[in-house]
């Protein structure tokens, strides 16, 4: 499984780029991903129209935006570009507005670039990387702030609000998955190979710091598959464009405006399960 590094070589990082609007700062990244070989200028447009769909739901943390559609043709091979904006611009987003850093991937598949994501959720969770990452002078110096971030985690403080006894059904567990035994959560986006991957690594952090992680599986989809697998999850945990858009779904939808804050999803964990 390719490491973060490996998908974003120093050419397809640009710093202090100019874009007038997000469409401007999508372009750029798409540009990027077009120069290095990754996609065709087809795919930028991808990207652009699932803004156009589903709202700003890719900008999952404050300042930063994750550029991506689904699988396609117009994907040669796996890979990421890297846009840090001159001036920050709005997307829409009600809390994460305006954004400077924009990052596009470009996937052949929804899954062999779990582990990258990873390490980039982890990178942005933290503020004093991302404060480096906003002053870093080149290229090269943002890509060792990368290399930094894919060494393995320190152990998190403990933070268990049950020990490690297994976790009840939740408040309002409307599926078969609420029921005892291994319990699933979903984490959704509009095409399930981005954004819902960044939440899903900080709910997986959440739950090993509970060590509830042997209870309850977790698993990052798409809207459309979301609706058809709500039946055997006890919650989804999703951005509130695409909350929207699932609608009444059988069980405990919960917002999260932060994809990389382990406190914001530590709380919606703690409601549903009353703890």
């Amino acid at each position: 499984m390719p490491q973060l590094t490996e998908l974003l070589p120093v050419e397809a990082i640009r710093l202090d780029a100019p874009a007038p609007d997000w469409q401007g700062a999508i372009r750029a990244a798409g540009d990027l991903l077009v120069a290095n070989g990754v996609s065709t200028d087809a795919y930028t447009q991808e990207m652009l129209r699932t803004v156009e769909e589903n709202g700003p739901y890719i900008v999952v943390a404050p300042g930063f935006a994750f550029a991506h559609a689904r699988p396609s043709p117009a994907v040669r091979h796996t890979g990421m570009s890297w846009v840090r904006l001159v001036e920050p611009v709005p997307f829409g987003h009600d809390t994460n507005d305006p954004v400077r850093l924009v990052v596009a991937l470009a996937a052949t598949d929804a899954s062999a670039h779990t582990q990258a994501m990873g390490a980039l959720a982890r990178l942005l969770a933290d503020p004093e990387t991302v404060a480096a990452l906003d002053q870093a002078p080149t290229p090269e110096s943002v890509r060792q702030i990368l290399v930094r971030a894919e060494e393995p985690d320190e152990p998190a403080e403990p933070s268990e609000p049950a020990e490690s006894a297994e976790p009840a059904a939740t408040k309002a567990a409307g599926g078969s998955g609420g029921s005892g035994g291994t319990h699933t959560i979903l984490t959704v986006c509009g095409n399930g190979v981005g954004t819902s991957l960044f939440l899903k690594s900080t709910l997986d952090k959440v739950l090993d710091r509970w060590k509830w992680s042997r209870y309850i599986n977790t698993e990052a989809t798409d809207t459309i598959s979301a609706k058809g697998k709500a039946s055997e999850a006890v919650a989804i945990l999703t951005s509130r464009e695409i909350a929207r858009a699932l609608g009444d779904v059988g069980v405990p939808v919960r917002v999260i405006e932060d994809f990389t804050n382990t406190k914001e999803v530590d709380a919606a964990l703690r409601d549903l399960y009353d703890v």
